[in-house]
């Protein structure tokens, strides 16, 4: 029933966007905008096959857009971004919420908690000192990432136990759904929820696959709404967002599968190597110095990813 519930709201938001969406594209269909149609899949495939991962797709193809020139104006970016992520996002939440088995109550719970994070204390974190929390969460990710390595190579065995659980109860439930408030209060100033949730997922015990449809399905709940205000305003790039969702849904279709069936040492593997990734940016991020705001932290702050 939960789980039923979960899916309809994401085809249900997934749906509202598309209406939006494809009218706009309709009307402008004669003029979608300046873009280089390979170019712009290549990078959706290749982002979006790594956000399935939990590299948040965001960053990098920030980074491919403005490298390649594909925007004819900065302003752009952020809802070309939430325009062209949107479906994909949603459909890698949809397959991960069918595929993987979590306990209903726990997934709900913590989806929820991520939205009203964002949703509620968006209007507090943002007065945080944005670099000082960055470097925090980055060193926290890092310390994490070294235990987790050393759990794995068999030199710590306080950690976890054994990453087998599908859901939660008690204190720990009502921990996690504290910290994915948090994680999600924290999206508003660019700390992506992914590596975050996959730490927290670890470090309770759970089966580690259980952190994809919490962050898929958190995300697919925020997203659509975001974008079609980007869509309404016309502040997106027509042709490179059609480019970037078009590949970036093969990509999405593809990586999925491999997620599921990956063996869980793998697996653990991978979101480790995913958690130093990130806890390094963080801690670049927040070494920098004040900084006026960047085009991938203005990206953050819109969607979360």
């Amino acid at each position: 029933m939960v789980v039923n519930a979960l899916l309809g709201l994401i085809v249900i938001l997934s749906t509202y966007f598309l209406v939006f969406y494809v009218r706009d594209m309709w009307r402008h269909r004669h003029n979608l905008g300046k873009g280089k149609t390979p170019v712009a899949m290549g990078i959706g495939f290749i982002v979006d096959f790594l956000d399935v991962f939990g590299i948040g797709s965001f960053a990098t193809t920030t980074m491919l857009l403005n490298a390649t020139k594909q925007l004819s104006h900065d302003r752009l970016l952020p809802g070309t971004l939430n325009a062209a992520f949107a479906i994909p996002v949603a459909i890698e939440a949809f397959i991960f919420i069918s595929a993987v088995n979590v306990e209903p109550i726990t997934l709900f719970s913590l989806i929820f908690a991520a939205v009203a994070g964002a949703a509620i204390g968006g209007r507090i974190v943002p007065r945080l000192p944005e670099q000082k929390v960055q470097l925090g969460l980055g060193i926290a990710l890092l310390i994490t990432a070294v235990l987790m390595i050393g759990k794995q190579a068999g030199l710590i065995a306080f950690l976890s136990s054994g990453n087998t659980a599908i859901g939660l109860v008690g204190w720990k439930l009502g921990a996690a759904v504290v910290m994915n408030f948090i994680f999600g209060a924290l999206m508003t100033i660019g700390c992506g929820l992914y590596a975050p949730c996959m730490v927290m997922v670890f470090l309770l015990g759970l089966n580690p696959t259980v952190a994809f449809p919490v962050m898929m399905g958190s995300c697919a709940a925020l997203m659509p709404v975001a974008a079609k205000e980007f869509v309404i305003a016309g502040d997106y790039a027509r042709k490179v967002s059609l480019c970037l969702m078009t590949a970036g849904i093969v990509a999405v279709l593809i990586a999925t599968n491999l997620v599921v069936q990956m063996d869980l040492s793998v697996l653990t593997m991978v979101i480790t190597v995913v958690v130093l990734y990130t806890g390094i940016m963080y801690v670049r991020r927040g070494m920098r110095g004040l900084q006026p705001v960047k085009h991938d932290d203005t990206v953050h702050v819109v969607a979360g990813k």
